[in-house]
């Protein structure tokens, strides 16, 4: 079960998260808000003693017991009465056996002084977090062969990657091509957010290739985020060929807004092998075509919103490069652990008095006898 909390108090954002096992929250940020502060329970509830070192004493009660039983005249009958001819009776059997409840009592006492208590940890996090919306190009070249299998697969792969090593940010998803959709909005939920990008397919959407529809709409998804750092990770492998906004309108409009956009460019130069058309059966046929590639437009882009440019070759140069990124927009975290523990002693204490007492009164009361 999660239960979620949201509380808005002197610029922050307070997440409760009562969870044993997931580290996933939905987070929905009112636009005062720029810092998230969120609280998980950091692992389950175990039962554990607090001063273990006091069972050595129990033991001493096996030890205790054949002493008392050795003790002299501790069976001599002071007075044989006439009914033990006919041997004793359930009750005198029993009146024997009241001592257990003593030796029972003080197991309990010696248990109870362990202090068994159950206890669990619970992590309180304060993230100045980043928004990040990862902007992909799902045109008919990005199913090209350079890459192994080929280049949309490595950088679902690899974004997939990078998702899961921002636990604190909020991550949202645009894909592209020849017009532009948002896959997944702002979430902190990186579940959601890798399943949709497990999930990306090239065909979805009218073939071409809208660089500057794709970032508008990530600009748009990100215009009105409380977050300090707002980032746009831009993934394509070809030219800018169709779109109602140009790249420079939308990356001028990004840096208005203090969006800093990342622009990767994968993919080889020159002859590659790329699919030309589907079949109805949902495969395609492949051929050789040259392979054209706008680094400078990409590079434009991130020099007027003060990000950077990559380009990636292979599949390792993009996993550096979502490295070097996650290196660059490094999230603040502040970690404290509180350790929580309920004790459960007096449980304990509570049986071994009853048991004291229960002796007390039939010793003493109910099966009252004038042997020792």
């Amino acid at each position: 079960m999660l239960l979620v909390e949201y509380v808005s108090r002197t610029g922050s954002i307070l997440i409760v998260v009562l969870c044993s096992f997931k580290k996933q929250a939905n987070c929905y940020v009112s636009p005062q808000n720029r810092k998230l502060r969120v609280i998980f329970a950091g692992s389950p509830a175990k039962m554990t003693l607090a001063q273990p070192l006091w069972l050595l004493l129990l033991l001493l009660l096996p030890a205790l017991r054949w002493l008392q039983n050795r003790r002299p005249g501790s069976t001599t009958i002071a007075l044989r009465m006439p009914f033990d001819l006919k041997g004793p009776s359930w009750r005198t059997r029993l009146r024997d056996r009241l001592s257990l409840l003593s030796w029972i009592a003080l197991g309990l006492l010696l248990i109870a002084m362990t202090r068994p208590q159950r206890r669990w940890e619970e992590e309180k996090v304060t993230a100045d977090a980043v928004d990040i919306m990862l902007t992909m190009d799902l045109s008919l070249s990005m199913l090209s062969q350079d890459f192994d299998p080929d280049r949309l697969a490595v950088a679902k792969r690899v974004a997939i990657d990078f998702v899961e090593k921002r636990p604190y940010d909020r991550v949202g998803l645009v894909a592209f091509a020849a017009e532009a959709f948002t896959q997944c909005p702002l979430t902190t939920d990186h579940r959601v957010v890798t399943n949709f990008i497990r999930d990306l397919e090239v065909g979805r959407i009218a073939h071409g290739t809208a660089i500057g529809v794709g970032l508008a709409t990530a600009v748009n998804r990100l215009k009105d985020s409380p977050a300090r750092s707002k980032i746009i990770i831009l993934l394509t492998d070809g030219d800018n060929r169709t779109g109602d906004i140009s790249p420079e309108q939308a990356a001028d409009i990004a840096l208005l807004y203090g969006i800093r956009v990342y622009t990767l460019g994968v993919g080889t130069e020159g002859n590659v092998r790329t699919p030309i058309q589907k079949f109805a059966d949902g495969t395609y046929e492949y051929e050789y075509l040259p392979m054209h590639f706008d680094a400078k437009l990409l590079q434009h882009i991130a020099a007027v919103t003060n990000g950077k440019f990559y380009r990636a070759f292979s599949e390792s140069d993009l996993e550096h490069i979502y490295g070097e990124i996650d290196r660059l927009e490094k999230t603040k975290i502040e970690v404290t652990t509180l350790r929580r523990s309920t004790d459960y002693f007096q449980w304990l204490l509570g049986a071994a008095i009853v048991l004291l007492l229960v002796e007390i009164v039939l010793r003493w009361g109910l099966w009252r006898s004038i042997t020792p």
